[in-house]
């Protein structure tokens, strides 16, 4: 029977510790001969990420027990952690990098005994001193190529990155020296690179401050001489205008890239020698993205000469490119979000991908058959999917007719209405970043609102990705101005519709949406009440060379502007100097090992406010970085979530633990 009751105050199966338990996804899958791996989130094993292994008969393993942590800090945001080749005997070879201490291990899975993961590069200072990403085994080299970031001093920017080579040897674990650096270090920033099919060039992507890489990278060629030297490296195509998102080599030899040079990321394939273009497949969508992870990748170029690759515009899809004609056939499926992380075997090719009714899984598409089917890390109904938000895809008019698109979650349960004529509490979700966006699938932080009775509204606000670099250049100069103003809009248009009630309306971000949900309670009266997390808080102490990390110590430059040109409005931004202004209730989180928005910037901001009259509470956690990732702590957030804005609101949530507010 279905019962009536205020909304907010219904009771759902979907508790915070279900929506903890399934948080993460699957990530850098990859094609070992005939196999299929990948990394996979372990929220209830302190959050790891372990390698798992698929056979070729369907059956899955994990690698590597606990605490083996698969994952790597380069650029502080990671890319891909592992690598691994068939071998004709003693099984795969693959290199990883482990979290504790970033250092690079060899593992052979299939040794007699069980051999344990050897390491390959030197013992450093934790969390400092070496790190690598992005690795290319190279068997008949005896080294594995890949991504060096190299910390050269105290502060955060002094670091240095190259192209490296490591001997799969082991000697290198001892003696730094056996290290070959391939590129100089004129590039702050370089992606891992790929070499050529007939071994005699190589190609990376870099880009230098105070650019970020989807403003603008260089394209970078250099012939690989017979004992693995680059030279003549080159500038191909790229800039300071132009965001090549990935750069690959034909199975033919053919360099083929993802650039933004129409305004939207399309393949080209392009000249080695001269940079010379032809476009594969103009249109107005993506097929790239937003370089926030080392060695992602949007586009996979397949033995047969098709490229499999992620496109779309707001959603993705997965499709197969036919280069030579410019033809396009989509993958059947229910998915509308595809991770950039494709790997190709065969005629097989293997991604992650998720919809509004799964969470993120690894799905094979069969080029020979047409078929797609899930494989790995498949998705599980922790409880009945008739609790699950149906999203509504919107886009909104904001100041000066700007379009503004966004996911709309309404209130939804099978088991409870409102009663007649009430408007629902909404939550006005703003992403991190702010280069990213929202994807539109399953979220069970979602659903333990709306499954309450509390509606959610996911907002791509201009800056965005996915719409093009127009839509993403809405920011530059106006971050805390445009992403504040397009979710007001959302908000407000929800309010003026009669799908949300007006007073009960709630802002909510973690990183750069912490910074828009701050900024928002600071300079709108909007909303009453925010959750912020783990968020910007003063643009002066999180810029420049003492500030936050090095990837991005000049963010600021674009999305703010440069400080020596515009100083004035670093201060005038920062909710940190504007803690005067606000007047709604907020709940602040924040994990004290984050290196990219430091707790002391929340400690200074509940400083600023004690004893405002404030309703407001500070949780800071230990062993937590720059997105939670343990099962405890995303547990207690929610929890506390919710009873932030069941005080505010005036509900009674049930089981609910109360979240002591200081004013």
């Amino acid at each position: 029977m279905v019962s009536t009751a205020p909304y907010g105050a219904w009771e759902s199966p979907i508790g915070a510790a279900i929506a903890a338990s399934h948080d993460g996804m699957p990530e850098f899958v990859g094609a070992v001969g005939e196999e299929v791996w990948w990394t996979e989130p372990r929220p209830e094993e302190s959050g790891r990420r372990t390698l798992v292994r698929q056979r070729a008969d369907g059956t899955e393993e994990s690698l590597l027990p606990a605490p083996w942590n698969v994952r790597s800090r380069v650029i502080e945001y990671g890319g891909l952690p592992w690598a691994a080749v068939p071998r004709a005997h003693g099984g795969p070879l693959a290199v990883f990098v482990d979290f504790a201490d970033q250092r690079l291990y060899a593992y052979e899975p299939d040794a007699p005994g069980a051999s344990a993961p050897r390491p390959l590069t030197p013992l450093s200072a934790v969390g400092a001193g070496l790190r690598w990403a992005d690795a290319e085994i190279h068997l008949e080299r005896g080294e594995v190529w890949c991504v060096l970031e190299e910390f050269t001093g105290d502060a955060p920017t002094d670091v240095r990155r190259v192209v490296a080579a490591v001997p799969l040897d082991g000697s290198a674990a001892e003696d730094g020296g056996a290290i070959r650096e391939l590129t100089d270090d004129r590039h702050r920033f370089v992606t891992g690179p790929r070499l050529s099919p007939d071994g005699r060039r190589a190609v990376w992507i870099a880009w230098d401050h105070p650019g970020m890489p989807w403003d603008g990278t260089e394209v970078m060629v250099a012939d690989v001489t017979e004992d693995g030297r680059f030279t003549g490296a080159h500038r191909v195509v790229g800039g300071t205008v132009e965001s090549v998102a990935q750069a690959e080599w034909a199975h033919d030899g053919s360099l083929v890239i993802a650039s933004d040079r129409s305004g939207w990321w399309n393949l080209y394939r392009i000249s080695p020698e001269d940079g010379l273009a032809t476009a594969l497949c103009p249109r107005a969508e993506e097929f790239g993205g937003a370089l926030w992870k080392i060695g992602s990748r949007w586009f996979a170029p397949m033995p047969s000469g098709l490229i499999a690759v992620v496109h779309g515009r707001g959603t993705t899809a997965l499709g197969v490119l036919d280069p030579e004609t410019g033809g396009l056939c989509d993958a059947a499926g229910p998915w509308t979000e595809w991770a950039p992380s494709l790997a190709v075997t065969g005629t097989r090719v293997v991604g992650v991908a998720a919809s509004p009714r799964s969470g993120y899984q690894v799905v094979e598409l069969d080029t020979a058959t047409g078929r797609t089917r899930v494989t790995g890390a498949r998705h599980r109904d922790p409880v009945d999917p008739a609790y699950y938000p149906e999203p509504q895809i919107r886009i909104f008019t904001g100041p000066g007719g700007r379009e503004i698109h966004a996911h709309i979650y309404p209130p939804h349960s099978p088991d409870h209405t409102a009663p007649t004529g009430e408007l629902p509490p909404y939550v006005v979700r703003a992403h991190g970043g702010p280069t990213g966006h929202a994807p539109l699938v399953l979220d069970l932080e979602v659903a333990y609102f709306t499954s309450r009775g509390i509606g959610v509204a996911e907002v791509n606000y201009g800056g965005s990705t996915g719409y093009g670099r127009e839509y993403r250049n809405r920011l530059r100069g106006q971050w805390g101005v445009v992403d504040v103003e397009d979710c007001a809009a959302v908000a407000e248009a929800l309010a003026a519709e009669g799908t949300a009630d007006r007073d009960r309306l709630a802002v909510r971000g973690g990183s750069a949406g912490g910074w828009t949900a701050a900024v928002s309670l600071a300079t709108t009266d909007v909303y009453a009440c925010g959750t912020v997390i783990y968020p910007v808080l003063d643009l002066d102490g999180w810029s420049g060379e003492n500030g936050t990390h090095d990837f991005e110590s000049r963010y600021l430059d674009g999305l703010i502007g440069p400080p020596d040109e515009v100083p004035g409005r670093y201060r005038d931004r920062s909710p940190l100097h504007n803690a005067h202004r606000i007047t709604a209730p907020f709940l602040l989180l924040q994990g004290l090992d984050d290196v990219i928005c430091r707790p002391e910037q929340c400690e200074r901001f509940v400083a600023e406010m004690a004893g405002r009259g404030v309703r407001h509470a500070y949780i800071a956690f230990e062993g937590e970085g720059h997105g939670f990732r343990r099962a405890d702590t995303m547990t207690a957030a929610l929890e506390a979530e919710l009873s932030l804005y069941a005080q505010t609101f005036g509900i009674a949530a049930p089981g609910v633990p109360v979240l002591e507010l200081a004013k």
